[in-house]
């Protein structure tokens, strides 16, 4: 998502979240189509061009043909393609007789989907943006590759630690989707929350509300002063879960996020579901969202609220990066946990969702699917990672990686709110298993027409547990479950 992209995105996203998702910063809304589904699943068999083996040694310990071609095509969003390019330097050091075929676009979907069912995919791929290829389907339809040979083979910086060991809590989790195999690696690490300017808040003479009554009064008094309480990315509103989403688990519990992502009955009829989004539709129906959000996209949301058209937007830490030419230099740029309802919810204050954005993955039928893990060992490398972190004001899934580099405000309000959280850390999975059910059903069709006034609280939940119902029951997608 991040912009997975998300969603996420450099998913940045979700990703991110990709998913974070994405996880990863989203570009338009484009979902997979049925003839996308069908269509994997008769893809061709094997390559029949597969490199063959190299050697294994302790400098190539996934055994990578040193002559073969490796093909990588990342997704340009909210992270750029520098850090991608940075990576493949070292794999054409390490690998002086390989080629390196490196692209980036926005339409992953639409560009590789051909590519998929002629069974002829490239080696690594970024699968971020709104136009990623669903996950839950590719793992369905067995067009991954397990990377456990990655995640058991040494680190890139240390030969006696495996590159599992290297990661941040979740990262390893949020790749399996049935059982110990690992279809995916995140390769950013998203915290999503409420963005704001500290300097703004502070010339309101506020703190960041922790309450809902508290959240009410700081828009009241933002709007006295002619500015919005909120806006968010009104045609992809998949952003406002970025927010929403955590707060349901503030006040209900994690259970009820598990519950929704189970596709349980009457998942969406907790009690806690129905609270946060009679809290939202409080802010449209007190004219405390920007007027005409409704019509914006992430870009134009984003711009708006760095221009200090509104206070707070629903995002991934991908926004430091993705909005940096539209951010003041003074802007104080923070992003928290969001608000809860009061003293009775069951998760503290602090409580967030954090996770892995910018899904890595590599297909099944890749002809040099061990240079596209290769190439992943080493954008997990601590170099690697910080140049990341450095260039593009996010963290990485490797754990650490900021020792020395000096942190932006987002980012250093992003570990701030990480370490508040403490295991307070929520990560729900419904934009990583059922991507067009999340985006174009619960995101679009239901908050968003909540959110533009068009749907009750009580209308919007009870039309996203129809689609949540739908999905349950459509034995053509494979449906996954917490374990």
């Amino acid at each position: 998502m991040g912009s997975t992209s998300a969603a996420n995105h450099g998913d940045g996203g979700l990703g991110r979240r990709d998913l974070i998702r994405r996880s990863a910063a989203l570009g338009l809304l484009t979902l997979p189509t049925a003839g996308f589904l069908s269509a994997c699943a008769s893809s061709g068999g094997d390559s029949q061009d597969k490199a063959a083996a190299g050697k294994k040694t302790a400098k190539n310990p996934l055994a990578v043909n040193e002559s073969a071609q490796m093909e990588f095509v990342l997704f340009d969003g909210g992270y750029g393609k520098e850090y991608g390019q940075d990576a493949v330097k070292i794999y054409e050091k390490d690998f002086p007789k390989a080629t390196v075929k490196f692209s980036t676009t926005q339409k992953i979907q639409s560009t590789l989907q051909p590519r998929f069912n002629q069974g002829n995919p490239p080696d690594l791929i970024d699968n971020s943006g709104a136009e990623q290829m669903d996950m839950g389907v590719l793992v369905g339809k067995k067009q991954l590759a397990d990377i456990t040979p990655l995640l058991d083979a040494p680190s890139f910086d240390d030969p006696n630690k495996k590159v599992r060991d290297t990661l941040r809590p979740g990262i390893v989790e949020m790749g399996q989707f049935d059982g110990e195999q690992v279809w995916v690696l995140y390769y950013a690490y998203t915290v999503y929350g409420v963005w704001y300017s500290q300097k703004a808040l502070n010339a309101l003479d506020e703190q960041y509300p922790e309450t809902w009554d508290q959240m009410l009064a700081v828009c009241e008094k933002a709007k006295k002063k002619g500015m919005a309480g909120w806006t968010y990315a009104g045609k992809y509103p998949y952003y406002v879960p970025f927010s929403l989403y955590p707060m349901i688990g503030k006040v209900g519990g994690r259970e009820v996020l598990d519950a929704i992502d189970n596709l349980e009955p009457n998942a969406w009829k907790h009690p806690a579901v129905k609270t946060c989004f009679e809290a939202y539709y409080e802010l449209y129906k007190k004219g405390y969202v920007l007027k005409g959000t409704p019509g914006l996209d992430h870009i134009q949301s984003q711009t708006a609220w760095a221009e200090g058209k509104a206070l707070f937007i629903p995002n991934g830490s991908w926004v430091e990066n993705e909005s940096a030419n539209v951010i003041p230099a003074d802007f104080d740029l923070a992003v928290s946990a969001p608000s809860g309802i009061d003293s009775s919810d069951k998760l503290p204050f602090g409580t967030l969702w954090a996770s892995g954005g910018e899904p890595y993955i590599v297909p099944a039928h890749a002809k040099n699917g061990e240079g596209g893990m290769e190439q992943l060992r080493i954008m997990l490398s601590e170099a690697s990672s910080k140049n990341f972190t450095t260039k593009v004001r996010s963290l990485t899934a490797y754990n650490g990686g900021t020792t020395g580099i000096s942190l932006t405000p987002g980012l250093t309000s992003g570990v701030a709110a990480l370490e508040k959280a403490g295991q307070n850390v929520v990560n729900p999975r419904l934009q990583d298993w059922y991507v067009q059910l999340e985006k174009e059903k619960i995101g679009v069709a239901g908050l968003g027409e909540m959110m533009a006034g068009r749907l009750t609280p009580a209308e919007a939940v009870k039309k996203i547990q129809g689609f949540a119902d739908e999905a349950a029951k459509d034995t053509s997608i494979k449906h996954y479950k917490h374990q």
